[in-house]
């Protein structure tokens, strides 16, 4: 199967053996969030907006792409994260896919980026750039309490600019790999919810405002 996102058709479109028809961007699930079809730096996308309330925890923020039932593969795209002008200095563009996501969007796992932690001048912001998290349980505030370092790591990234990721996914184990390289930004051999089979979602934290084309997934 091989599912690719186009941005500015605002379509989805899914092939197994044979297509699945189109769907538009409209009908992706929005949680918390809102969705509009633009053109970034030359580039079709889908703008990806926080509308939720100031009080809403981190992890309650994407939109789920109908359709996509993903359980073990790559997950490959385009994406770009920059803070919402006005926000606090503490917000950095965090950006990334969820994937397995349950049907109500309350379970998944999780890779994003910290865009503006890529050259930051402090070293331990610049540690905090990628990150891992399963949502519900396993917050980045209690990965990064309870094991330092293990689910989060260094990549070079630029607030607002285009970043390509992909992510291989099987059975418990899942590896980032950023622009391109050769080798993983971050290797989790431990996915919290273990096996699992769910939908795919575009995801931003909090008072970000995020870009995402060219997502293509291969089981």
């Amino acid at each position: 199967m091989k599912l690719i996102f186009c941005a500015l058709a605002a379509m989805l479109r899914i092939s197994q053996a044979g297509s699945i028809p189109i769907e538009p961007v409209a009908k992706l699930k929005l949680q918390n969030v809102k969705a509009d079809v633009v053109t970034y730096q030359g580039r079709s996308a889908v703008r990806i907006t926080d509308a939720a309330a100031p009080n809403l925890p981190d992890g309650a923020r994407l939109a789920i792409v109908a359709g996509t039932a993903f359980e073990d593969g790559v997950i490959e795209a385009e994406l770009t994260g920059d803070a919402l002008p006005g926000t606090p200095e503490t917000v950095r563009g965090f950006t990334g896919i969820a994937f397995r996501v349950a049907p109500d969007g309350a379970k998944y796992e999780c890779f994003y980026l910290r865009p503006k932690n890529g050259r930051s001048e402090d070293q331990t912001q610049r540690n905090h750039s990628t990150q891992y998290i399963s949502v519900p349980d396993f917050p980045w505030q209690r990965l990064r309490s309870e094991t330092p370092s293990k689910y989060e790591s260094y990549v070079d990234l630029v607030a607002g600019a285009w970043a390509k990721i992909k992510i291989e996914v099987h059975g418990d184990k899942a590896r980032l790999y950023v622009n391109g390289a050769a080798q993983p930004t971050l290797i989790v051999n431990d996915l919290k919810h273990g096996r699992s089979k769910g939908a795919i979602g575009l995801w931003i934290g909090p008072g970000v405002v995020a870009h995402f084309a060219n997502l293509v997934v291969t089981p």
